[in-house]
C-alpha cells in the first residue's frame, strides 16, 4: 500500500538568530517544522505516532469552533469568528522577532485569526510563559496607536478601562471560543522574519497587539499569536504591497519528512507556475474576510462523482474553507454519507472502531493484504486535485487505517492531510489558490 501519512501537519516555522534586515523585494522563504519532529519544542518522545494522531484529530475537531461566531470581540469583525487554542496545541509556533533592538517572539500561528499580538508589560493578568515578556519601553520603534486616531476608529478599537493598557492607548480585545482572551494596546513596531538564506527581513509599522491581560488555554512555549488570515490586521495582509500578495507553503508528510522541512514562501519566491498547475478563485465574504473561502463542486470517488451541495451557501459558492491549520477535511454531514459510501464500496474491507478517534470510517488491515485505496479527486471550480493515498488515508496503528475525512454539521474545511504534497499558493491580489502537485523536500 502506498505510504500513508502518519500525523498531522502542525509546523513550526523556525527562525535563525542573525537578525541583519534586508528587503522583501525578489522574495524570500521561512523553514516550517513539523510539530511532532524533534526539532520542534513541541515534541513529545514519550508520545508514540498513534498517540500523536490520535491528538492532532482532537485538535481538528476542536478547531471547528475557530469558524463559528462567538459574540464578544474587537479590533475587527472578522475576529468574531475566531475561536480556540484547544488544550494549549496550536497547530503552528511561529519564531519572529519583534522591535528595536529584534526580541524573539514564539507565537501560534493561526489561519483561523488576524490580529498580530503578544504578551507584553506589565502584565495585569497572563499565563505563565517560558520566554520572558516583551517589554515595548526597551524597543526605541515601538509607538501605541493612540485612542483618538482615525487608526483606531478604523481598527474597531477603544479607549481602554482603568487597569488594562497604557492610558491613551488604543486598545482591543479578542475573546475566543474556549473563553481564552487577550486584551492590551495596539501598537506599531518592527517585525523581523528569518529566510532560509540565514538572513532577516523587517517590517516597520507593522500593528501589532501588546497584550496585558491574556489567559486561558495559552501554551506556556507560545507568546501570543500571529494572524495569517486574510483581515486587515493578519501578517499577510500587512505584508501584501512587500510581497505582491503572495504566499504559499508546500508541506512534507510528517512520515517523510525526516531532517527535511516544509516551506512557506512569500512574494516572488511564492508563485506558483509550471505544467501541472490548477487554480480556483477565492470567493471573499466581506462579513467573514478571516478567511480564505473555495467553491466545492464535487468530489470523485474513482468513476463516481458526487455533485456538492452546502446549506451554509445559498449560492453554492465559497462553501468550504481552505485551512493549513485543520487536520482533516470536513465535509457536511449529508454530503459526507454519500462520500464515505462511495468509498467503503470501493475498498471493501473490515471496517473497526477506533476508542479515542472521531472518524466514522476505519479499516483493518495488516501487513499480508494491501488495503484498496480509490482514487479520488476534489473538484474545486477550474481545478481537479487528484489525491494521493497519503492525503486520503491515514495509518493510525499497526491494524488500523482510517480514511482522512469526517462529517460536521453546517461546515466544510479543506484540511492540512489533503494539502500535503502539493505547492499551494495564494495570489490575493488576482483572488486565486493554486494547487501543484510537487516533492515538497525539494521545493
Amino acid at each position: 500500500m502506498a505510504a500513508l501519512a502518519t500525523t498531522a501537519f502542525a509546523l513550526f516555522l523556525l527562525c535563525v538568530s542573525d537578525f541583519s534586515s534586508v528587503s522583501a523585494n525578489g522574495g524570500f522563504t521561512i523553514d516550517l517544522i513539523h510539530r511532532d519532529s524533534p526539532r520542534s519544542p513541541f515534541y513529545n518522545p514519550a508520545e508514540t505516532p498513534s498517540q500523536r494522531l490520535k491528538n492532532a484529530f482532537r485538535r481538528s475537531f476542536g478547531r471547528l469552533s475557530h469558524f463559528k461566531p462567538t459574540t464578544s470581540s474587537s479590533v475587527a469583525q472578522p475576529n468574531q469568528a475566531e475561536s480556540t487554542i484547544i488544550n494549549n496545541r496550536g497547530e503552528y509556533l511561529m519564531e519572529l522577532s519583534i522591535g528595536t533592538p529584534p526580541v524573539p517572539i514564539k507565537a501560534i500561528a493561526d489561519t483561523g485569526s488576524d490580529l498580530i499580538w503578544t504578551q507584553c508589560k506589565p502584565c495585569v493578568d497572563c499565563y505563565t510563559q517560558t520566554d520572558p515578556l516583551f517589554d515595548p519601553s526597551k524597543s526605541s520603534t515601538y509607538k501605541t496607536v493612540p485612542c483618538s486616531s482615525n487608526q483606531c476608529t478604523e481598527l474597531n478599537g477603544r479607549c481602554p478601562t482603568e487597569g488594562r493598557g497604557s492610558g491613551s492607548a488604543c486598545q482591543y480585545e479578542v475573546n475566543y471560543g474556549d473563553q481564552s482572551h487577550t486584551i492590551g494596546d495596539i501598537a506599531v513596531d518592527t517585525l523581523t522574519l528569518a529566510s532560509t538564506t540565514g538572513r532577516n527581513v523587517s517590517f516597520p509599522k507593522t500593528i501589532i497587539g501588546c497584550g496585558h491581560d491574556n489567559a486561558g488555554t495559552f501554551d506556556k512555549k507560545g507568546s501570543g499569536i500571529v494572524g495569517l488570515g486574510g483581515g486587515d490586521e493578519s501578517l499577510i495582509t500587512q505584508l501584501s504591497t512587500s510581497i505582491d500578495g503572495k504566499f504559499s507553503y508546500c508541506l512534507i508528510p510528517f512520515a517523510s519528512e525526516g531532517d527535511q522541512t516544509s516551506k512557506l514562501n512569500f512574494g516572488d519566491n511564492a508563485v506558483v507556475s509550471g505544467s501541472g498547475v490548477l487554480s480556483t478563485p477565492i470567493v471573499e465574504d466581506q462579513t467573514r474576510k478571516t478567511f480564505f473561502f473555495l467553491t466545492l463542486e464535487a468530489i470523485s470517488v474513482d468513476n463516481t462523482k458526487i455533485p456538492f451541495s452546502s446549506s451554509y451557501s445559498a449560492s453554492g459558492e465559497g462553501n468550504i474553507i481552505i485551512d493549513s491549520g485543520t487536520t482533516l477535511t470536513i465535509l457536511e454531514q449529508s454530503f459526507y454519507s454519500e462520500l464515505e459510501e462511495a468509498v467503503d464500496k470501493v475498498v471493501g474491507g473490515e471496517r473497526v472502531s477506533v476508542p479515542q478517534i472521531s472518524i466514522p470510517l476505519c479499516y483493518k488491515v495488516s501487513q499480508s493484504q494491501d488495503l484498496k485505496v480509490p482514487n479520488i479527486t476534489v473538484h474545486f471550480t477550474g481545478a481537479d486535485v487528484k489525491l494521493e493515498p497519503q492525503n486520503t488515508f491515514v495509518k493510525v496503528s499497526d491494524e488500523t487505517v482510517c480514511f482522512a475525512f469526517a462529517p460536521a454539521e453546517n461546515l466544510s474545511i479543506y484540511g492540512n492531510l489533503a494539502q500535503a504534497g502539493f505547492l499551494v499558493g495564494y495570489d490575493l491580489k488576482g483572488k486565486t489558490v493554486s494547487f501543484k502537485p510537487s516533492d515538497c523536500t525539494k521545493v
